[in-house]
């Protein structure tokens, strides 16, 4: 494995490396390997598997975000994180668990959404983390509270640093932009055959704008499926799309020097067939999705993310919607 501290985007884009800071929080590149107990329609199916991302005790597609906004919080002088989920947020608990060994306190205002086994042990490890828990309820009393918790917060010279739902902002999005730039070096490298799309569920939008644009970077003409798990944020790819331009403008204010790729709807295509009835709530395609990819690949999946993911790939593969593939799953959970 690949531990270097240097990022990949550094390397593309050596003149950004002192204007954007990195700290690596996991071992790169995380794991490909073919899941032939899932190959059941036209296409292979390959998984890239982010879960054992992060060197500490909890993994996922969030850590890779954190290793751009947390140096950039530290240069900042910032003392604190500010930042917004459900009662069972995965980003939550990652900005808490990776902030505090970098010496960062977390205020975390949690939006309820439906409670299961799965909610009630993250709950656990929410309290566990050393966080500051604030339960708000709803999406309205939670803009509301942020900019209370913010002033409550406020010190002179340390302003709180604000962590949108997520970690989806330019800064974070870098996260999957080298994400994507590592799956082209895999290809490279002859582990992985180039995909015909990389299938990952889409809960604030940032991992499948990094995706699309790191992959265009890295030269590959793989496209982006993503599943919407999340109905309490505009997640179309027009907004996805603007976000990835976003960050191509961060890259360039930073003083990259490229010609950046026109990425279109083309390079990324959304499904909401899976959300069900909305956030956090289960749906029993994701169940049984769950189930086969643990007893065929013992692959654990999450029922928020990852099991109505593998869901909607089950469905459209069958179809044969992603034609001859290979299709590539970004397994995101983050349990360790």
């Amino acid at each position: 494995m690949d531990t270097r501290a240097t990022p990949l985007l550094h390397e593309r884009f050596p003149e950004v490396a002192d204007d954007l800071p990195f700290q690596r929080l996991g071992t790169a590149p995380t794991p490909v390997r073919p899941l032939h107990g899932l190959s059941t329609g036209v296409a292979p199916v390959w998984l890239k598997d982010e879960s054992g991302y992060g060197d500490g005790g909890w993994g996922g597609n969030k850590v890779r975000k954190l290793e751009w906004l947390l140096p950039e919080a530290v240069r900042d002088g910032r003392r604190t994180l500010l930042t917004v989920g459900g009662i069972g947020t995965n980003w939550g608990l990652a900005a808490a668990l990776y902030g505090r060994g970098l010496g960062l306190r977390t205020v975390l205002a949690l939006i309820d959404q439906p409670i299961d086994e799965h909610v009630r042990t993250q709950l656990a490890r929410l309290r566990a983390s050393g966080a500051e828990i604030h339960r708000t309820r709803t999406k309205l009393r939670t803009v509301l509270a942020a900019p209370l918790l913010y002033a409550k917060h406020w010190r002179p010279g340390a302003a709180p640093y604000y962590l949108p739902a997520g970690g989806s902002a330019p800064l974070g999005v870098l996260g999957y932009v080298e994400a994507g730039l590592e799956i082209g070096a895999q290809v490279r490298a002859g582990v992985l055959p180039e995909p015909s799309h990389v299938v990952t569920a889409i809960g604030s939008g940032g991992t499948a704008a990094g995706l699309a644009l790191g992959l265009r970077l890295a030269g590959l003409r793989t496209r982006v499926f993503g599943v919407v798990v999340n109905d309490t944020l505009r997640l179309d790819a027009p907004t996805l799309l603007r976000l990835a331009d976003r960050t191509v403008a961060l890259l360039r204010e930073r003083g990259a020097v490229f010609d950046p790729p026109r990425l279109t709807a083309d390079d990324l295509e959304i499904t909401r067939d899976w959300l069900g009835p909305g956030y956090g709530h289960p749906i029993p395609a994701a169940s049984e999705a769950a189930a086969i990819a643990r007893g065929r690949e013992g692959l654990v999946l999450e029922p928020v993310y990852t099991a109505k993911a593998l869901a909607a790939l089950h469905f459209r593969n069958a179809e044969g919607g992603f034609g001859a593939g290979p299709v590539l799953f970004l397994n995101t959970n983050g349990p360790r």
